[in-house]
């Protein structure tokens, strides 16, 4: 092609100057890639070697790779359990022109004719994993079922069936369905979570981006088992499943699995940046499976989880400025963390104790109690009618208590009695 005009060599360099910095910024690596060979092709005669195949004769070899690895059994154990869950919500839609321009919306009751109309609001995943009779059971995340007018599940086969909430937790993001079982084919099982280790490879399964893209599967490890963050709409710290499996928008609620196809954990978020701004990837986070069995025996049961209460309002003592420690809390100066009781509810059960407002906890049990998300965490250790000894200050002396936990935390209050619980 030496017959090309010098101008059309510059147009193709350009291109491929272009390609790379498209590649190098995360995308167009094919681009870059085709520009390169064109200008190469330009600049060029490529003649086929001798004794090579001719052109055009060039074939498909057989896939040598092994189809059937520990990650396809764990997979195909388990795909056919999980589902996409569907949020659907009413919303109010106009039906004058004016409201596609964004007028009126909330304007004249009668335009809004398709009033209380069912939309999708969000998509999520979840996995079956209990199958009673005409009945069967899924787990997924409280935040993919809140705030639903109702709500369906999309099989593995595609089929969408209606989808009852059975209960849901706020405090550890979970919740359960129930569907009819006829279309059940698959039942997911739970592996001990306390056995994992960092390192272990793991399977996300679920419907990254919408049911588009259901039983999408991604391969990772566990990074860490027992990091701590806070999960749930209330701030409750929690023990989570760190892996670096990819784990998007619409992954919540599905499975986290070994190469044994056992759930051993629940996808519920991920970090996809840091306080500057910086973008994160491959820190993914699930709820422990052992965690999640005992919260969804208990829906199932109750409908509910009944906590503990202590019936008092508390700031962190960290909020509380040095000058007011000394002057009000009078706490010596190597006391610097804890919580403070800001208000105790009459015939509560720290009422009953004897905890009075201004007291500083810095320990329940033999936890350690640094602020208002330990306070809450170590307290749902316990059942209503157990027993816990607290240790806290008072005009500068440490004392301790022992608080009988007869009162459960109000389920149908959660916001008001959270606060009043461990208040923030």
């Amino acid at each position: 092609m030496s017959d090309q005009k010098p101008r059309s060599n510059r147009f193709w360099a350009k291109v491929a100057g272009i390609g790379l910095v498209a590649g190098l910024i995360g995308g167009g690596v094919a681009l870059g890639i085709n520009g390169v060979i064109q200008h190469h092709e330009a600049v060029v005669s490529t003649k086929v070697p001798s004794g090579s195949n001719q052109a055009g004769g060039t074939k498909v070899n057989g896939n040598k790779a092994e189809l059937n690895t520990a990650s396809t059994k764990a997979y195909n154990s388990v795909q056919g359990a999980v589902v996409s869950v569907i949020n659907k919500q009413k919303v109010q839609q106009s039906s004058g022109m004016l409201g596609v321009f964004g007028i009126g919306g909330q304007g004249d009751s009668s335009q809004n004719s398709n009033s209380g109309k069912l939309q999708t609001a969000s998509e999520g995943s979840g996995v079956i994993y209990k199958k009673s009779g005409n009945a069967a059971y899924v787990v997924t995340n409280n935040h993919v079922v809140a705030g639903s007018s109702a709500l369906q599940v999309i099989m593995s086969n595609g089929k969408k069936v209606d989808a009852d909430l059975v209960g849901s937790d706020a405090a550890t993001d979970l919740a359960v369905l129930k569907i009819n079982s006829a279309n059940v084919k698959t039942v997911a099982s739970f592996g001990n979570s306390n056995s994992i280790t960092a390192g272990q490879d793991v399977l996300a399964i679920g419907s990254p981006m919408g049911s588009e893209y259901a039983n999408t599967v991604t391969k990772g490890i566990v990074s860490a088992k027992n990091r701590t963050l806070k999960a749930g709409t209330d701030g409750t710290l929690t023990s989570v499943i760190q892996t670096d499996a990819a784990i998007n928008s619409g992954n919540s609620g599905g499975p986290l699995i070994n190469m044994a196809g056992q759930v051993i954990g629940i996808n519920s978020m991920k970090l996809a940046s840091n306080n500057d701004g910086s973008s994160v990837e491959g820190m993914g986070f699930a709820i422990p499976s052992n965690e999640v069995v005992s919260i969804i025996n208990q829906l199932v049961k109750n409908g509910k989880i009944s906590r503990p209460a202590l019936g008092v309002g508390m700031i962190d003592l960290s909020n509380v400025t040095t000058d007011q420690q000394k002057s009000v809390l009078k706490l010596p100066s190597n006391i610097t963390k804890g919580v403070v009781i800001a208000q105790v509810e009459d015939g509560s059960v720290a009422d009953n104790a004897g905890l009075k407002k201004y007291d500083v906890i810095t320990k329940l049990g033999d936890k350690t109690i640094n602020n208002t998300s330990e306070l809450r965490a170590a307290l749902y250790k316990y059942k209503v009618g157990d027993s816990v000894k607290i240790t806290f200050y008072r005009d500068g002396q440490q004392q301790t208590v022992t608080v009988h936990l007869t009162k459960a935390a109000s389920a149908t209050d959660s916001s008001q009695q959270q606060q009043t619980e461990a208040g923030e």
